[in-house]
């Protein structure tokens, strides 16, 4: 802890921050070595677009139910536990995924119902996790060096499973990549036993919070801008893969796109962890939000494989712009919201709602886009519309005014 100490320019690193960086790693790692890979999987048995989105809508109507839930859980037992929810159902989906084996596409709701309900738990203990052990001054920091995690994994997951799906027969190499997750998640369980306990009690206010967005200003802004988040991540956090596989029909091409994209990335959130401060912050929303747009542009037309590796340097570019003052902005806001201390969990569960609504309208617009009109036609012009979304985030955020923190 040291030596990350002082690699990140002195900040103290706790315990528990520590071990949920670990925790987060280990997970960052799992997902880039198995979840880039079911949609592809999916794919390869069925051909078709219209049952990636109901495989990924499913995991969007799912995660925000189990949020709603865990939400309540949290204020009624430990959060750790709540977290150790979520691993054990993301551990059941991979059993699922491994039980079924070619015949997955029989069973796409049931997959993607196991994947939401575990994100749904995992996420919610990880983020209010996140907001009690960090501080306003230790947030930059942490989200920053998150995302160097994902970013570390995301370089290895792909490369790894690539290699090892491409250097086997048929199904084989999808197996051995699928069982690596398990272990990693496992792995996850035993260092949460290592947090210290965090038992809660009280009331679960989840209207009284949805309702707060009439009283509080900053909180009615904050959840629309997270509402346009999810619209433009509900389609794309799956086709890029999809498009990929099909320009190249190799896994490990798909790999080579992760390390590109992870490679940068962990330098880009290097840097903005370090140098992105508070009264930068909406300036660096907004030419995060740039960029993601202009991104689009490379693959909504005549896609090629350059041009998809083009996109991915460039989103490593920009989500780390907009995502580490963009996180730390929700939670300062959080921090000064109407009864803060005691319903911090209703807060997280009330934005992670309107970021999955963003999704499920998105996946929604996919596949009303591919069923009555040529993909070929309909694809590229509803990416561009469905595109913009991080780009109107910052005519949310510009508007927001922390009295006593300076943004």
């Amino acid at each position: 802890m040291g030596i990350l100490k002082k690699w990140m320019g002195g900040i103290d690193i706790s315990h528990d921050m520590h071990l949920l960086l670990m925790i987060g790693g280990l997970y960052s790692l799992s997902v880039s070595l198995s979840n880039t890979f079911v949609n592809v999987y999916l794919w390869k048995q069925s051909g078709k677009f219209l049952d990636i989105g109901v495989y990924n809508l499913s995991i969007v109507i799912f995660q925000p139910v189990t949020f709603i839930l865990a939400g309540r859980l949290a204020k009624k037992v430990d959060r750790i536990i709540v977290l150790r929810l979520g691993v054990i159902f993301l551990t059941a989906f991979y059993l699922c995924v491994l039980s079924v084996g070619t015949n997955a596409t029989h069973f796409i709701v049931l997959l993607g119902g196991l994947l939401g309900v575990g994100y749904g738990f995992y996420w919610l203990a990880f983020n209010v996790l996140t907001f009690e052990i960090t501080e306003p001054d230790t947030r930059d920091f942490f989200n920053g060096f998150m995302g160097i995690l994902s970013s570390t994994g995301g370089m290895i997951g792909p490369m790894v499973a690539g290699y090892i799906i491409s250097n086997y027969t048929r199904y084989s190499g999808y197996t051995i990549v699928f069982a690596i997750s398990l272990t990693l998640f496992a792995t996850a369980v035993i260092f949460s036993f290592f947090l210290r306990r965090r038992p809660a009690d009280g009331k679960y206010f989840f209207s009284a919070i949805l309702k707060e967005r009439s009283n509080n200003p900053n909180w009615r802004l904050i959840t629309n801008a997270h509402f346009f988040q999810g619209l433009r991540e509900g389609t794309f956090m799956f086709i890029i893969s999809v498009f990929v596989f099909i320009q190249t029909g190799s896994e490990m091409a798909l790999g080579n796109f992760g390390l590109i994209n992870s490679g940068i990335s962990f330098i880009a959130y290097f840097i903005a962890s370090r140098y992105i401060k508070k009264d930068k912050r909406k300036r660096f929303i907004l030419l995060g939000g740039i960029l993601l747009y202009a991104a689009v542009f490379l693959i909504a037309f005549d896609i090629s494989y350059g041009k998809l590796l083009a996109y991915a340097a460039l989103i490593a570019i920009a989500y780390p712009i907009l995502l580490v003052p963009y996180v730390s902005l929700t939670y300062d806001i959080i921090g000064q919201a109407w009864n803060a201390a005691d319903m911090r969990i209703e807060y997280i569960v009330v934005r992670e709602l309107f970021i999955h609504i963003g999704r499920f309208v998105s996946i929604l617009g996919f596949m009303a886009a591919v069923f009555f009109f040529d993909e070929l036609k309909s694809l590229p012009i509803f990416m561009l519309i469905i595109g913009t979304g991080h780009l109107i985030i910052y005519f949310f955020v510009r508007k927001i005014n922390l009295a006593h923190t300076a943004v």
